[in-house]
C-alpha cells in the first residue's frame, strides 16, 4: 500500500486538485469531500488491490487515524456533532468532477482538461532523478472493457453510449480476435536507452478512446505535446499496428517531434514497394536497382532461430546494407534529405562507377549493371522527399541485428500492461469499474496507472539496495530466473 504522505507529495506535485476545483460550481453550501481529498482516496484504494468503486474510495479514506480524518475532511464537525464522509458526498463530488472534466457532448475522446490531468498526475508520479534517464517509450494499446452492457441488436441505447465493440487478442492458439465493449487503453512506457542503463519501467503517458475511434492517431497528439512540456522525445519503439498506419497519423507527425522511430513492419509493408528515380524502395529504405531480390525480401528472423540461424540472417541483412543508397544529409525542415549511389559510397563495385571497380573485392559487385541507367546511377547525389519513406523509415535497417536488438525493448510496454492488469493487485476486468463514461473511467485509469508507478519504483528501489549490498560482500547482482524454453517449445518436446 502506498504511504499517505507519498501520496499526497505526488498529488500535490501534479497540481490537478486546485485547477479541477475551479472548474466545479461554488454553491451556497460548502462540500464536506474537496477534489484533492477525492483524489487521494482514489489513491489509496487502488494502492490497497481495491477495485475502481466509490465505495472503497470511502473506505480507503474512513479507514485514516482520526486526525488525517478531520486534516483531510473526511470526519467535519457539523451542527449535531461528528460527521463522517457519507457515499452518497463522494458520488456527488466525483460527478461534478466527471462532468467538469468531461466534453459537453461526449464524443468518445478525452477533453484537454481530462488529457491535461492524466499527464500531470502521471508525470507528477515519476521522480525527478528519473525524468531525463529514459527518454525512450514503448507504445501500445489495449483493451479496457466497460461495465455497461451493450445495447441490444438494432438498437444503440446502453448505459454507456460512449463505449464501442472492440477487438482484442485472446490466450489462446488460434489467430481470431475476440470482440469486447468498451475502450482501447493506449500507455507510454519507459524503457532504457539502446547504451544506457537500466531504467524503471514507468508508464510516463496514457490516453482512452472509444474503440469507434482509431486508437494510433487518438495517442500520437499526447506524444507529440511531451516536448512542449519540455520533455524531449527518444526513441518511440511500436509494433506493426502502428507503422501500418497513415503516415500522416503516426510516422510524420513523430518525425517533427524529434522522435527516432524503431518499429516493426507489418507483412504487407515489407519487401519491396515500388522504385523511385530507379532505387528500390523496400523496408523503409533505398537500394541500387541491382540489389538480389532474396537479401530484399529478408523478413525478421524467428523467435526460435538458433544461433546458427541468427548469424547467417545478420551476414544477410549486412550484405543488404550493402546495397543500400548512402545518406549525405540530415533532414531539413521540409523533411527531405540527399543520398548517393552506394558505388559511390565505396559500398560496392559496379561498372558505371569507374572509381569503384579499384575497391577490394571483398565487396559485393555489379555483374549486369542496367542497360539505361536512371537518376540513382547518374546523378552524384539525389533529394529525397519527405512522403518517399514516410511510412516505414526508422532508425535501424530493418529487419538488421542491430534493430532486433533496440526493438526488443519494447516488451517493456506489454509489462506495462500485465502489472496494470494484475490480478493479485488491480484486475481490470470487466466490473473493476461500475461507472459509465470516458471521463469516469479515464480519470480512474491514470490513478491506476500512478499509483502502478509508486509501486514499480519501489521495487526497483528494493532491487538496487539488494545489489548495492551484494556488491559490497563481493557478490553480482542477483538475477531473474529465466524460462529455459518457450511454453509451445517446451509443450511440443514433451513425449
Amino acid at each position: 500500500m502506498i504511504a499517505l504522505a507519498a501520496a499526497e507529495g505526488a498529488l500535490d506535485a501534479s497540481g490537478i486538485a486546485p485547477r479541477a476545483e475551479a472548474l466545479l460550481p461554488s454553491g451556497a453550501r460548502k462540500r464536506q469531500l474537496a477534489v484533492r481529498t477525492l483524489l487521494l482516496g482514489m489513491m489509496l484504494a487502488l494502492a490497497d488491490g481495491r477495485p475502481a468503486h466509490l465505495t472503497r474510495v470511502r473506505q480507503a479514506l474512513a479507514s485514516l487515524p482520526e486526525g488525517e480524518q478531520r486534516r483531510l475532511g473526511v470526519l467535519a464537525d457539523w451542527k449535531g456533532g461528528p460527521h463522517l464522509l457519507t457515499y452518497r458526498q463522494a458520488e456527488y463530488t466525483f460527478g461534478l468532477l466527471a462532468r467538469a472534466l468531461g466534453k459537453d457532448e461526449p464524443d468518445g475522446l478525452p477533453s484537454r482538461e481530462l488529457q491535461r490531468a492524466c499527464d500531470c498526475l502521471l508525470e507528477a508520479s515519476v521522480p525527478e532523478e528519473l525524468k531525463d534517464a529514459g527518454r525512450s517509450l514503448a507504445v501500445d494499446w489495449s483493451d479496457l472493457e466497460s461495465f455497461s452492457r451493450p445495447p441490444p441488436r438494432g438498437t444503440a441505447g446502453c448505459a454507456d453510449p460512449e463505449a464501442s465493440w472492440g477487438h482484442r487478442r485472446n490466450n489462446l492458439r488460434r489467430d481470431e480476435d475476440e470482440l469486447f465493449f468498451g475502450y482501447y487503453l493506449s500507455a507510454a512506457i519507459t524503457v532504457p536507452g539502446e547504451q544506457g542503463p537500466p531504467v524503471p519501467e514507468l508508464a510516463r503517458r496514457m490516453t482512452l478512446s472509444s474503440c469507434r475511434h482509431d486508437p494510433v492517431p487518438a495517442f500520437t497528439p499526447v506524444l507529440t505535446a511531451m516536448p512542449a512540456a519540455g520533455i524531449p522525445l527518444g526513441d518511440i519503439l511500436a509494433d506493426s499496428g502502428y507503422s501500418h498506419r497513415v503516415p500522416g497519423n503516426w510516422a510524420a507527425p513523430l518525425r517533427r517531434a524529434g522522435a527516432a522511430l524503431i518499429q516493426d513492419l507489418h507483412p504487407h509493408d515489407r519487401g519491396p514497394r515500388g522504385t523511385h528515380a530507379g532505387a528500390i524502395i523496400a523496408n523503409g529504405s533505398l537500394y541500387c536497382p541491382c540489389t538480389p531480390r532474396a537479401l530484399l525480401e529478408l523478413g525478421p528472423l524467428a523467435r526460435s532461430a538458433t544461433a546458427e540461424q541468427a548469424a547467417a540472417h545478420d551476414a544477410k541483412t549486412a550484405e543488404a546494407a550493402r546495397h543500400k543508397l548512402g545518406r549525405l544529409t540530415a533532414d531539413d525542415a521540409d523533411g527531405c534529405h540527399r543520398v548517393r549511389c552506394p558505388a559511390a559510397a565505396g559500398k560496392i563495385r559496379c561498372p558505371l562507377r569507374p572509381s569503384s571497380m579499384t575497391l577490394d573485392r571483398d565487396r559485393p559487385e555489379i555483374l549486369a549493371p542496367p542497360e539505361h541507367p536512371q537518376a540513382c546511377c547518374t546523378q552524384q547525389t539525389l533529394t529525397i522527399a519527405a512522403g518517399v519513406l514516410a511510412k516505414t523509415a526508422q532508425k535501424h535497417d530493418y529487419p538488421s541485428a542491430a534493430w532486433r536488438r533496440s526493438y526488443a525493448r519494447r516488451s517493456g510496454a506489454e509489462r506495462g500492461f500485465a502489472t496494470a492488469k494484475d490480478p493479485a493487485s488491480n484486475d481490470t476486468a470487466r466490473g473493476w469499474c461500475r461507472l459509465a463514461g470516458l471521463a469516469p473511467l479515464m480519470l480512474f485509469t491514470a490513478v491506476l496507472l500512478a499509483v502502478r508507478n509508486h509501486r514499480i519504483l519501489a521495487a526497483w528501489n528494493a532491487r538496487q539496495e539488494e545489489n548495492a549490498r551484494r556488491a559490497a560482500r563481493g557478490l553480482p547482482p542477483k538475477t531473474r530466473r529465466r524460462r529455459r524454453k518457450a511454453p509451445a517449445t517446451a509443450a511440443a518436446a514433451r513425449p
